[in-house]
């Protein structure tokens, strides 16, 4: 995906923003804001994804032995750190200032995850896991359980 960075007079900070999903452009009379690139990094380049801010918090991510070896070569942050347990586990962690991001990125590990810290993390994807159970606890639409068919 393509993505630019610039200036957004709605939130009146920087931000990453997807090109596809731009709809609408405003040629401007009034001379383009110049942000160095320094800011523009330290704004957008340390947190994880396109989620940006300057308040960075460090998950720490534990994958099961069988995931393990295929997280391992995976990048998902440069400044990411990632060590094997004696077990077999793989401990990543990796900075974030959104959790949003991040969150579509753990649950596509399922249980082959878990979110060691920080808790406030953890409490998100536990809560969206409790909203994913009660989903699939519940018979699927047009099956036999729930039309009563035989």
């Amino acid at each position: 995906n393509w993505y630019l960075d610039a200036w957004c007079h709605l939130r009146n900070d920087l931000r990453n923003f997807a090109v596809d999903s731009i709809v609408d452009v405003d040629v401007l009379e009034r001379r383009a804001r110049d942000i160095a690139r320094r800011t523009v990094e330290s704004v957008l380049g340390p947190g994880y994804g396109i989620f940006a801010g300057r308040r960075l918090k460090w998950a720490t991510l534990r994958f099961t032995p069988e995931r393990a070896r295929w997280v391992a070569a995976e990048h998902w942050h440069p400044r990411q750190r990632g060590r094997f347990e004696p077990d077999g586990h793989y401990l990543l962690e990796i900075p974030y200032a959104d959790h949003r991001e991040l969150q579509m990125d753990i649950l596509k590990y399922g249980a082959e995850v878990e979110v060691v810290a920080p808790v406030a993390l953890r409490e998100v994807i536990a809560l969206e896991a409790e909203k994913l159970a009660q989903i699939y606890s519940k018979s699927a639409p047009g099956s036999r359980h729930e039309t009563g068919g035989g």
